[in-house]
């Protein structure tokens, strides 16, 4: 009678079982139908897709389409150099931003040489710094003799990723790059009318004196205005040009440029904040090698959580690169190169599960039109976070965006089902739209996907429609 009992409770739940499966398979069925009805759209006449979905429980794929085709990744890079910042840094991993001194110091006066030692911190701000400058006035120096030097020795001299565009130059998203930044690297100018027949009037944030600015603009109360103002790029100066009329009419308003010659820039911010806080320098500011003989005042350090976390929710490339330059510290002890970082990335791409030699990975940030990455390898990574001790999980899912809810995707999925339910990073460059992560459907289950779309002209507008439209099915039928 027991055994009877034993085996007729066996078969029940083997029915269950094979009912459970039944049904997952009638809606993959479902998904795959409904998604091949959404990649009929025109903007496939000229436009390709790779898109790679993986069941997180079974590990098994729910949809595959040039999921081994090479596609420019755009931002979605950003999930193999965050990814391979928690695995080979660590979430405990922190940036340090180093102040130190040569000389003895007598009666508060320093006979030697002051030295800012760049640690790749992209998150370091004037009030950091300053903060730095208290803390030199705490240790008892009230006055420099030598000079201020920085220290960017850890970097190699590529102020750019290879492949970036040069006529990018001087947007904010195209920062130059450095072991030390300050503010973004970007200065901030605000503008406002002035008095008819005078110029406009211009600020500085933060107020310097590094940047010239060359102000031949003109207030008008009547006519079109034609007003510009720009940083002088094409000759990499660090001058901002004002020109053209503006209506005294006209709002306040401002513009922003990122910085040419950040370790001057710096240098030259260090100066001011030890000027407004009463410490006097007599000597120069350059850049040299800390020497050996150096004695340490203070470390501003900042955890790697927060930096990743602004990484990957608004997209900051300034960011991506210097976790990218960490990440090249760590595998080599030469200087930091894209060449020494994508050693570590490889090593991610071979604990996923593929082969590095396929793919090229040639910036942190994705701004390179020369990386090539596959929709099969982001899902195979984000599949492998997944599989992460928690705190490592945990850390890497909270610094995507929230469809619906932040980031960048705070302004998609506003009016779906599926709101506060995707979990993923962009991408966007020309005629590129990355989408790659997370979602948690309406039936609870988890995965992973990649959806690329790439070679169409003007507006992302309809790929991201597309890639929504998916993420959507994929919520709603799994």
């Amino acid at each position: 009678m027991r055994n009877k009992i034993f085996l007729i409770t066996i078969l029940f739940l083997i029915l269950i079982s094979f009912s459970g499966c039944t049904t997952f398979n009638q809606n993959k069925t479902l998904v795959v139908q409904r998604i091949d009805s959404v990649l009929v759209s025109p903007l496939f006449t000229t436009a390709q897709a790779g898109i790679s979905v993986i069941d997180l429980k079974s590990k098994e794929p729910i949809f595959q389409q040039n999921e081994k085709k090479l596609f420019r990744p755009a931002s979605n890079q950003k999930l193999l150099t965050t990814a391979a910042s928690y695995i080979f840094l660590g979430t405990e991993y922190k940036f340090s931003t180093s102040l130190f001194h040569t000389g003895e110091i007598l009666d508060s006066v320093c006979s030697g040489d002051v030295f800012y030692v760049g640690g790749f911190d992209p998150e370091f701000s004037s009030a950091n710094l300053d903060s730095l400058t208290r803390e030199l006035k705490k240790f008892g120096i009230k006055k420099i003799n030598g000079n201020l030097y920085a220290d960017v020795s850890s970097m190699d001299s590529l102020f750019w990723g290879e492949g970036w565009m040069w006529n990018d130059d001087p947007a904010t998203y195209i920062p130059y790059l450095s072991p030390l930044t300050i503010n973004k690297n970007t200065i901030k100018v605000f503008f406002e009318p002035g008095q008819v027949g005078t110029p406009a009037k211009i600020k500085l944030f933060p107020q310097t004196s590094f940047f010239k600015i060359e102000n031949g603009s003109t207030t008008i109360d009547s006519g079109k205005p034609n007003f510009i103002i720009d940083r002088d790029w094409l000759r990499r100066r660090n001058s901002i040009f004002v020109g053209g009329t503006i209506q005294q009419s006209a709002p306040k308003d401002s513009a922003e440029f990122n910085v040419f010659d950040p370790a001057f820039y710096f240098l030259t911010l260090a100066k001011e904040s030890l000027e407004r806080n009463g410490i006097s320098l007599a000597g120069k500011i350059d850049t040299l090698t800390l020497p050996q003989n150096a004695r340490k005042v203070f470390a501003f350090e900042r955890n790697i959580m927060p930096v990743v976390t602004y990484t990957n929710k608004v997209s900051d490339n300034l960011n991506a690169e210097l976790l990218f330059r960490a990440l090249a510290k760590k595998a080599s002890s030469s200087k930091a190169s894209s060449q020494n970082g994508k050693k570590l990335v490889d090593s991610l791409i071979v604990l996923s599960g593929a082969n590095p030699k396929v793919y090229r990975v040639t910036d942190g940030s994705g701004l390179s039109y020369y990386n090539l990455t596959t929709a099969e390898l982001l899902s195979k990574v984000l599949v492998y976070m997944y599989n992460q001790e928690n705190t490592t999980f945990d850390a890497f899912f909270n610094s995507l965006p929230i469809g619906g809810v932040d980031g960048t995707l705070s302004n998609r999925y506003k009016n779906s089902q599926a709101r506060g339910n995707v979990f993923a990073k962009t991408g966007t460059i020309s005629g590129v739209a990355s989408l790659s992560g997370y979602i948690k459907t309406k039936k609870e289950n988890w995965l992973a996907f990649s959806i690329l779309v790439q070679n169409y002209v003007g507006s992302s507008t309809e790929a991201r429609k597309i890639q929504d439209k998916l993420c959507e099915i994929l919520f709603e039928e799994l």
